[in-house]
């Protein structure tokens, strides 16, 4: 199968984790935004679920589909959260942000008793950092302090959207940090969250209980262990 069928593969294969109705977590992404659908296309046939999105997008993407949203400020009793990653390392550990929701996608991850992951086979790494670059969400005040303090961990690049600064639904900056192969990417999360400014990193460390991974072979699941 091609990368898009193995997204839509893997999403799949999440629906089938889901309970019988509860509330969900719902991510944000391309592969995410498969898995919106197949919620939405259960809630459409009866069943009853309600959602906490991740981002404005999947926010818009979930009303359209009729799925029942709880709100911002709400007490969620999150059953489970399907999120997609960027990258995962052989502890199936994560960076995420590539679209820019990972404060958000964060926090419903935290909130959640069970958190499903699904990429593609192209997303698996020994090691994060691999093929990947950290996201770093920044507020705008003193932004370029923290670039400068950034840029002492690797090669530091504000996200763009076209020509213009890309600004996060919080309205923060996105700096993506080049730190190459990690051997302990907590101790490279420790040094970003330790500079003033940062809001939040796209390092997701020990917050994926179950990885479904779709490959040409097929679909599997990964379990972290402990």
């Amino acid at each position: 199968m091609n990368q898009n069928e193995a997204k839509l593969a893997a999403a799949r294969a999440a629906v089938d984790l889901l309970p019988a109705l509860g509330t969900l977590g719902l991510g944000s992404g391309s592969t995410a935004k498969l898995f919106v659908d197949e919620v939405g296309a259960r809630v459409k046939a009866g069943a009853a679920y309600r959602g906490v999105p991740t981002s404005q997008g999947t926010r818009l993407q979930a009303e359209a589909l009729g799925i029942p949203l709880l709100g911002d400020a709400e007490m969620w009793d999150i059953l489970l959260c399907v999120d997609g990653a960027d990258e995962v390392d052989a502890q199936l550990n994560l960076i995420k942000g590539g679209g820019g929701a990972l404060t958000r996608e964060k926090i419903v991850n935290d909130a959640s008793k069970k958190n499903v992951i699904i990429v593609d086979e192209s997303k698996l790494s020994a090691r994060l950092g691999e093929k990947w670059h950290v996201p770093v969400e920044v507020l705008l005040f003193g932004h370029e302090h923290a670039k400068k303090r950034l840029g002492e961990l690797g090669k530091v690049s504000r996200r763009m959207k076209g020509d213009a600064p890309f600004v996060t639904d919080a309205g923060n900056a996105i700096y993506d940090v080049a730190v190459g192969p990690m051997d302990d990417p907590r101790v490279v999360d420790r040094a970003m969250r330790a500079i003033p400014g940062i809001v939040e990193t796209g390092l997701f460390l020990g917050r994926a209980d179950v990885v479904v991974v779709a490959a040409a072979s097929g679909v599997r699941l990964l379990e972290r262990k402990g």
